[in-house]
């Protein structure tokens, strides 16, 4: 059972990776007329949080598929869940206070994912 919730987290955060690389240039033109600089840095961060998620799903399934072992696995969940969480509380205070609905989606999706691998921790 620890197995399947840790693939569907990861595969939640994988997709939600994917969900925020595929409409950058949509969510930066929603900024409005901004520098040219503060647009690259919009992309960079959105494609960074993109590639974040990518690294934890990618991690989260490499140790659940290779078995490393029990403790090692646990504690690599709780540290992503960890980090999910955080990130999950950066985007509730800052993105997800603008009108961007992919800012909004993101706590609760961030959340659901990390509160999957704790339990799958402790299972």
């Amino acid at each position: 059972m620890a197995a399947v919730l840790a693939y569907v987290a990861a595969g939640m955060v994988g997709l939600w990776g994917v969900s925020h690389a595929i409409p950058t240039m949509n969510v930066v033109a929603g900024f409005g007329e901004i520098s040219t600089d503060n647009r690259r840095v919009l992309v960079q961060e959105w494609l960074a949080e993109a590639v974040a998620m990518w690294a934890f799903a990618a991690l989260v399934i490499v140790v659940t598929a290779t078995g490393v072992g029990l403790s090692v696995t646990d504690w690599v969940y709780r540290a992503i869940a960890g980090a999910l969480l955080l990130l999950a509380v950066l985007t509730a205070f800052t993105g997800a206070r603008t009108p961007v609905i992919w800012f909004k989606i993101c706590p609760g999706l961030l959340t659901s994912s990390a509160v999957l691998l704790l339990v799958a921790s402790f299972t």
